[in-house]
């Protein structure tokens, strides 16, 4: 696809994220009528949630019927036009419910099999973060870096936890092993969101295990785009069993520190 069709993905992206935006803020000044679990008892799903997920999802069919779309509440359909949307309409529903900030609509778009657009809309701190693959990372509309920090130490690294009480127990192991090792840690609660500080340097690194496509395929572009090495503990793609972002300088230390501290296994 030539630089005008990524351009006109990239549109659409941003004008859908922004119309969920929109429907999650409204949606913060009115009683939950649904609230219910998925994987566990502490992973929640709200109407909002699939509410939004119908906003896109309509929007890209109206748009562009032969694309595949992949999305977090259910949505799973097959293409034919090379081109699939992989979304999340609520990352951090949890934050969402208790209208605490880091919750953000997440849009990627595949090209082949290939990420190629990103957007993430936070909401609540009029954010949106965008990238295309070779394009840069930009903050509403203004480029964005990663972090040069190259001393592990001096490290403001940020982290998830599983909904699976067994999981958390053991992450919180591997994090009493690895915070005496870096400046500090941050828990924001939404994979993108993260992703998106260290695109912007608003945190060093960020690290978590058990992410879904739709948790990091946007923010993972972003980050990349950035200047940020975006990978799991073995030198691959990031992926359900590991997503590690840092700059190059710190990427490999906190590799390393991670892989020594159990982290795979975690």
């Amino acid at each position: 696809m030539d630089l005008d069709g990524t351009d006109n993905l990239l549109a659409l992206a941003v004008q859908l994220a922004s119309d969920a935006a929109d429907l999650l803020l409204e949606g913060l000044t009115r009683d939950r009528v649904v609230v219910t679990t998925k994987t566990t008892g502490t992973d929640m799903v709200t109407e909002i949630d699939q509410a939004s997920e119908r906003l896109i999802v309509d929007g890209i069919l109206l748009a562009r019927p032969d694309d595949g779309i992949l999305g977090e509440e259910g949505t799973d359909r097959v293409g034919t036009s090379g081109v699939r949307w992989v979304i999340d309409p609520i990352d951090g529903t949890t934050n969402y419910l208790y209208g605490h900030p880091g919750f953000a609509v997440s849009i990627a778009v595949e090209i082949d099999g290939i990420i190629s657009v990103g957007v993430v809309n936070d909401p609540l701190h009029g954010e949106v973060f965008t990238a295309t693959i070779g394009g840069g990372s930009f903050r509403n509309g203004k480029p964005i870096t990663a972090s040069t920090q190259s001393n592990l130490a001096n490290a403001l690294v940020g982290t998830g936890f599983s909904y699976e009480a067994e999981r958390r127990r053991r992450q919180a192991e591997v994090l009493g092993k690895v915070i005496p090792h870096i400046r500090d840690i941050r828990r924001m609660g939404a994979a993108s969101v993260d992703l998106c500080s260290v695109a912007c340097g608003r945190i060093d690194a960020y690290w978590e295990r058990g992410l879904q496509p739709w948790d990091h395929a946007a923010g993972a572009l972003i980050a990349t785009e950035a200047g940020a090495i975006v990978g799991n503990l073995d030198g691959g793609e990031p992926e359900f069993d590991f997503c590690l972002a840092g700059p190059p300088a710190l990427f490999a230390a906190l590799r390393d520190l991670l892989a020594a501290s159990g982290a795979a296994g975690a």
